[in-house]
């Protein structure tokens, strides 16, 4: 029997970043190593759609719509200097030794890339009607569509976002995949 098509969708417990290095039109596409978002706290999937209608005759005549973007809003709780990379570009450098060490991540005008990227979050093993079973979703070439929201708070915590629109995929044609895994499956 096959798998049920209907879930409910709770909670988020982890979403990695890929960054793409290949997307060759017949594929297959390539990723590099996946990059855990700290503390991720949503991933939110909205998209646009552009409705054209045909009239004549003084009537409605016809109707057609075409998605023209898809979008995701990830909010985390932790700044990561290497999802900073993935996203927006940069370098991050490692110096210092002992209690002296720092990473530092810095963005110049030639490193500001915004390079192309893979999303995948995932619920929480349960996090769906199947027991033991998980739900995927997965954007597989994205782009910054906003500078990431960075800085600080006073006297509370400082909540990291960014905002990033979709492309399909040259290699498959691929652009947003949901997964509903019968037992749960870690992100790659």
């Amino acid at each position: 029997m096959p798998i049920q098509r209907f879930t409910k969708v709770y909670g988020i417990s982890d979403a990695k970043i890929a960054p793409l290095t290949a997307d060759p039109a017949g594929g297959p596409a390539t990723y590099g190593t996946s990059i855990d978002v700290p503390g991720i706290k949503t991933f939110e999937i909205s998209g646009d759609v552009e409705v054209k209608t045909l009239r004549g005759d003084n009537t409605k005549l016809a109707t057609d719509s075409a998605i023209s973007n898809i979008q995701v809003s990830v909010t985390h709780a932790k700044v990561s200097l290497d999802v900073l990379v993935a996203i927006l570009g940069g370098a991050v450098t490692d110096s210092g030794t002992g209690t002296a060490e720092v990473a530092r991540w810095d963005l110049k005008g030639a490193t500001a890339t915004m390079p192309a990227f893979k999303l995948e979050g995932v619920t929480p093993p349960n996090g769906v009607d199947l027991v033991g079973g998980d739900f995927h979703v997965i954007l597989h070439k994205l782009k910054l569509s906003s500078f990431p929201d960075l800085g600080f708070a006073e006297e509370d915590y400082r909540i990291a976002s960014f905002t990033a629109d979709a492309d399909p995929l040259l290699a498959t044609d691929d652009w947003l995949s949901l997964v509903l895994n019968e037992t749960a499956v870690a992100i790659a």
